[in-house]
């Protein structure tokens, strides 16, 4: 006889999204790179992914493969997709404002945008889901994105003055993220040179990281004067990083110095400002000094990254020693044919209640995603979805097919049981 596994009551369950991925039709700095850089990054790929990969998803070798377009038409659809949502137990749902929509020019806010979103929240509260709205979730108006985007010393006041205004129209918000994942963009844009504006530059990089954080605690503040009642915080993406050989001293120095920069450094410089921690895991890192990966890779998604589901215990644990309530507002990974996606789900979930079981006050788990969607620079053919998009129907119709057809996928059957026993075998 199995045990079964009971998540404490009033636990959070759903998934999440984010603007740019599903909206479709945004005007902002990413959807102005795409345009530029499509040919190249399809160029690219016959040197960035496997051949298995590339045989899998010719669609990698096509230019408007990174081009978001209409992306899945959420914007338009989002009440149908939140039926999904209900249908499949979900009582939270994590998604993002486009701020792009809401200030297209500096100082000018469009209250037609304002009153779409005021929509989506009213759509959510009406099927029993709880909002998690996200801020920023990497894109930026244009208008930033000129003034230097967020290496501009200002950035902090562009965006907390955003931010109040979102917590003036939008005051029954329970749940306000301001940043998503700043250490990722730190790393991809400022670090690695990948996104946007790729400006490889470690001093800038370090600039960011106190630019962002500012961003955050003045964000913090504005939206609490305005809703002292809401609980505010921002996205942290944690690997979970360990030595390759633990007797080693420079694996382990090689591991400590990675984890200060990817997992504490931002938290730290937020001082405390945070009325919940909000993680996102995919990565296990396990460090080879001067920094080489040296991960076994037992089960991989289609992305090529390892799945490790116990990392997620490892994560949390170290989040204990901060006494804040923690929802896990992004896990998941790219599986098209389904194959994979209820082990990594119930195996992250066992993991989720070992750290509950230590005493970790986890209080929700948001999946990504709710749909197959854009997947930055590597475009459509990632499959993170829980719902199966039908992108061979985007244009004005497709053999008859409808148009961008929402599948439900057997592992989001799986995971609703879960969200609708609140516990699992």
């Amino acid at each position: 006889m199995s045990d079964k596994i009971q998540f404490p009551k009033g636990f959070y369950w759903g998934a999440a999204t984010s603007a740019h991925q599903v909206e479709g039709n945004n005007h902002n700095d990413w959807s102005e790179w795409e345009k530029e850089n499509a040919e190249r990054l399809a160029r690219e790929a016959k040197n960035k992914w496997q051949k298995w990969q590339q045989e899998k998803f010719p669609e990698m070798f096509e230019p408007e493969n990174y081009i978001s377009d209409r992306a899945c038409d959420h914007y338009n659809r989002y009440e149908e997709d939140f039926d999904i949502a209900k249908s499949l137990g979900h009582n939270a749902h994590r998604f993002s404002i486009e701020w792009s929509r809401i200030e297209p020019e500096e100082g000018k806010f469009n209250e037609d945008e304002i009153e779409h979103y005021r929509k989506v929240i009213k759509a959510l509260r009406e099927r029993g889901i709880e909002p998690f709205v996200t801020l920023w979730h990497w894109t930026i108006p244009l208008w930033v994105r000129d003034k230097g985007g967020v290496a501009n010393k200002y950035f902090s006041e562009y965006f907390s003055r955003y931010a109040e205004r979102m917590a003036q129209k939008l005051a029954d918000i329970k749940f306000w993220i301001t940043l998503n994942e700043p250490t990722a963009v730190i790393a991809m844009a400022y670090t690695k040179g990948d996104w946007p504006p790729q400006k490889r530059n470690p001093i800038t990089a370090l600039k960011v990281y106190k630019t962002l954080a500012q961003a955050h605690n003045e964000a913090y503040k504005k939206i609490h004067a305005v809703s002292p009642e809401a609980r505010v915080g921002f996205v942290n993406i944690l690997s979970y990083i360990e030595p390759h050989n633990k007797n080693s001293l420079f694996d382990k120095l090689t591991a400590r110095i990675a984890k200060y920069f990817s997992n504490e450094k931002f938290l730290n410089l937020t001082n405390n400002n945070n009325d919940f921690l909000a993680i996102d895991y995919y990565f296990h890192n396990r460090l080879k000094f001067p920094g080489k990966l040296k991960n076994e890779k037992k089960e991989v998604s289609d992305m090529g990254w390892e799945l490790y589901p116990e990392g997620i215990f490892h994560v949390l644990s170290d989040l204990k020693k901060y006494k804040k309530p923690i929802y896990i507002t992004e896990n998941g990974l790219a599986d098209a044919e389904d194959a994979r996606r209820e082990w990594f789900i119930k195996e992250s979930l066992r993991n989720v209640f070992r750290a509950i079981s230590e005493g970790v006050d986890v209080r929700g788990y948001l999946y990504w995603s709710l749909l197959d969607n854009f997947e930055w620079d590597k475009g459509f053919w990632p499959r993170f979805g829980l719902v199966e998009i039908d992108y061979s129907a985007k244009g004005e119709s497709a053999s008859g097919g409808k148009m961008m057809e929402r599948k439900i996928r057997p592992s989001a059957y799986e995971y609703a049981k879960i969200c609708k026993n609140n516990g699992l075998d």
